[in-house]
């Protein structure tokens, strides 16, 4: 009788730390979660910031490389 009530005492005793692991367990993967989520949103943040610095340089460097045209052309006046 005495070895039942020990052996029923122990596990007890024991699911409530399992219980205890499982939610501390539970709250880091939460955390790590959120932080993947939160990294994954950057990311992508990041990578639209990126293309369209790319998108504007590329427009600068295109009005850099234009070829100077004579704006006097067609112009009533005579071009010296």
């Amino acid at each position: 009788m005495m070895l039942t009530a020990t052996h029923t005492n122990f596990l007890s005793i024991s699911l409530i730390e399992q219980i205890n692991v499982i939610t501390i367990l539970l709250v880091t993967v939460i955390f790590f979660l959120i932080l993947l989520i939160l990294g994954i949103m950057k990311s992508f943040k990041l990578k639209a910031e990126n293309e369209r610095l790319s998108e504007s340089k590329r427009m600068s460097t295109e009005e850099k490389n234009k070829v100077y045209r004579d704006f006097r052309e067609g112009h009533l006046y005579d071009n010296y």
